[in-house]
């Protein structure tokens, strides 16, 4: 006979990753987005997802839109962080001098999708060529820092670490 609470055992134990794609535009899909401008947002973006508690994997910057492979935490403010993105770059881009031949604004809207581990090299492929599928003079050249798995930051912390739910 057993007397008392029986034990909780844990269910499952797996890391956690989240991953999405994260797109959205310049306003009225206008090519606002020149050399300088490009310059000023890969490592404004990198900071500002940081800032944020998440990770750029990749980054792709066209004139007129902007895409970005995401490492997500857990539990996590998405309107935030696309609020910090969009609304901080044309803020500082318009304010710095980075945007000289016409004022940097974003579309209302985002596209947020969440990708598979097994979909990741294909969407970082995707993002990564976006200058020459939509004709940008300049392709990025494969060793430029934005490759992925290159960008600046390792896993975000605590998602190699399992999370145990238990029963009971």
């Amino acid at each position: 006979m057993v007397i008392g609470r029986p034990r909780r055992q844990p269910v499952f134990s797996v890391p956690v990753r989240i991953y999405a794609h994260l797109s959205w535009t310049c306003w009225a899909r206008l090519p606002l987005i020149d050399e300088p401008v490009s310059a000023f947002l890969q490592p404004f973006l990198l900071a500002e997802a940081k800032r944020h508690g998440a990770r750029i994997i990749e980054i792709g910057i066209v004139p007129n839109h902007v895409h970005l492979l995401l490492e997500l935490p857990p539990a996590y403010d998405v309107p935030r962080l696309v609020q910090g993105l969009k609304g901080a770059s044309a803020r500082l881009a318009n304010r710095d001098g980075h945007a000289r031949n016409e004022s940097l604004r974003w579309d209302a809207g985002y596209d947020l999708r969440s990708v598979g581990l097994k979909q990741l090299p294909h969407v970082a492929n995707y993002i990564r060529h976006q200058e020459l599928k939509h004709g940008s003079p300049k392709p990025r050249v494969p060793n430029q820092p934005f490759r992925a798995g290159v960008v600046a930051e390792p896993p975000l912390q605590g998602t190699d670490k399992p999370t145990t739910t238990s029963s009971g």
